[in-house]
């Protein structure tokens, strides 16, 4: 089956404007055109567009993706190159959630104390 640019931007919630872009950047190769020019995605496509959002919002840089797409389209001569890139992704990964982790402990230590002082202060005022 294949899409229209608008079709996938409303599968996948990125705009057509990030799609061309990645496209240009060359995170997005090979899309087919139509014989009007018209950008034609493919369901392979919206596969490699739904891992490439996932290793965005892990927060790997896009040069960093661009050269792990890049490595896929060389086939499976690059497998642990590709395999090395997202272990590494993995770690950074886990790195983040303990430092998340620590955040969010400090954030309810300090709600914590917040919900004391105003439980106190409204036993003081009940007092009155």
């Amino acid at each position: 089956m294949s899409y229209t640019i608008k079709e996938v931007a409303e599968r996948t919630n990125i705009s057509a404007h990030v799609l061309r872009y990645y496209e240009k950047e060359g995170v997005l190769p090979r899309i087919d055109r139509s014989q009007g020019g018209s950008r034609r995605y493919t369901d392979e496509d919206l596969d490699l567009l739904g891992l490439i959002t996932c290793l965005k919002n892990t927060g790997m840089p896009l040069k960093d993706i661009r050269t792990f797409v890049q490595l896929r389209e060389e086939g499976p001569v690059t497998l642990a190159q590709r395999r090395d890139i997202l272990k590494a992704q993995q770690q950074n990964v886990l790195e983040r959630l303990e430092e998340m982790r620590m955040n969010y402990e400090k954030v309810t230590k300090k709600l914590a104390y917040y919900d004391g002082l105003l439980a106190e202060r409204q036993a003081e005022g009940a007092k009155k």
